[in-house]
């Protein structure tokens, strides 16, 4: 049974203000508790205004270590990639961002090295934070070929290459992702949806549990913590 809480705001700008606070106190925990804090963060337009709001606050951003939950195979300077748009934000906070993608034809040796950069980090992360697409995604956990490459990756591994099929069309090249393991690892994990069909196709997909289609709903329903949903229209 997958144990989820939903919060539902009435405007962008409030889910805004309270997931960068709820964030923020993630952080202040873990470096009041172990002097850093390691963040697993999404890619994808919803978080934009939140991460714009946390970067405001005045946390102590140089302890904070950054990996995004999955990368496109692009150069990290690349318009398409995740780590670039993180860095762009978090580092002039002074965070460190670790990239764990770049171009690389090779899928399965991207995740090779994803999944050693990854190793090299003091695990789990403090806080996963998961979005979902319009078809059930999560991180770039696909329906499809790779899905369970990524969904019953052994507990040791952290991240894989996978390739969409069909490849998104907003971002057509194939991906590194955390698997399931290494996000459900979390210490926190929250997911952030707008939109009253991206609500539904999420209720749905918990409701169906490891019998739900959609990667999100196969990913959750190994959870084991407590999920907090924040949801805007």
């Amino acid at each position: 049974m997958i144990e989820a809480e939903w919060w539902e705001y009435d405007s962008v700008e409030e889910m805004a203000d309270a997931v960068s606070g709820d964030v923020g106190f993630i952080i202040e925990s873990a470096i009041d508790a172990r002097d850093a804090s390691l963040l697993a963060l999404p890619g994808g337009k919803t978080p934009l205004p939140i991460f714009d709001k946390m970067i405001k606050a005045k946390l102590p951003w140089k302890k904070v270590t950054i990996v995004p939950t999955d990368e496109r195979l692009v150069a990290v300077d690349h318009e398409l990639s995740n780590a670039r748009m993180l860095a762009q934000r978090f580092m002039r906070a002074g965070a460190r961002v670790i990239p764990i993608g770049g171009e690389n034809d090779d899928v399965d040796a991207a995740g090779n090295i994803a999944d050693a950069r990854l190793q090299d980090l003091p695990w789990p992360p403090d806080l996963v934070w998961l979005g979902m697409g319009a078809d059930g995604h999560t991180a770039s956990i696909f329906a499809g070929p790779d899905m369970q490459k990524a969904l019953d990756a052994p507990n040791a591994r952290r991240a894989v290459g996978v390739r969409p099929d069909p490849l998104p069309a907003e971002a057509p090249v194939p991906r590194v992702t955390l698997t399931r393991a290494a996000l459900l690892s979390a210490r926190t994990l929250i997911i952030t949806i707008q939109g009253a069909e991206k609500k539904e196709l999420l209720e749905q997909a918990i409701a169906d549990g490891q019998s739900s289609r959609l990667p999100i709903g196969r990913l959750l329903a190994e959870a084991e913590q407590p999920i907090d949903i924040h949801w805007a229209p």
